[in-house]
């Protein structure tokens, strides 16, 4: 089992970074992968018990996943979790909190490869980068995205 945790400094209000975060249409302009929702919530603001079920193509091929909110405490915290799709175990916890004028944004992702030991292998040689690129990149893209002045 792998262990991810970001921390992203966000100049916007901590309801704005919330509410993003949370939004399917700001991940889907978030993936360079061409990840998309295809059931569940396809558009709009998720909320607690709402599910979503992505289709995205990574290392050549396509993968569905479904999860679910299993927490949402506007504007603190939400966490996701697989509920179906390709890894054993998907886990990830977003927290949100005041810092100075801004957000302190803190993604905790757990994730597991299935496979058992094969998938600890490519966990280890290839997942865990790809995982930190991708978290990385969303990232950068919702301060880029909060950031900037609404009309």
């Amino acid at each position: 089992m792998r262990h991810l945790t970001l921390v992203t400094d966000i100049a916007a209000p901590i309801e704005r970074v919330y509410d993003a975060s949370l939004d399917v249409d700001v991940h889907m302009a978030s993936q360079p992968s061409g990840e998309r929702a295809v059931a569940g919530v396809t558009s709009g603001m998720m909320g607690l018990g709402d599910t979503v079920t992505w289709s995205a193509r990574h290392f050549g091929i396509r993968w569905r996943l479904t999860s679910q909110i299993i927490v949402a405490e506007r504007p603190h915290t939400f966490t996701d979790e697989q509920v179906r799709g390709p890894f054993a175990r998907w886990h990830h916890r977003h927290v949100f909190e005041r810092h100075g004028d801004g957000t302190r944004m803190t993604d905790e992702v757990e994730w597991a490869a299935p496979l058992g030991p094969l998938g600890g292998l490519v966990e280890a040689a290839v997942l865990s980068r790809h995982m930190e690129k991708l978290l990385t990149d969303r990232n950068a893209y919702l301060k880029r995205l909060c950031e900037t002045p609404q009309p």
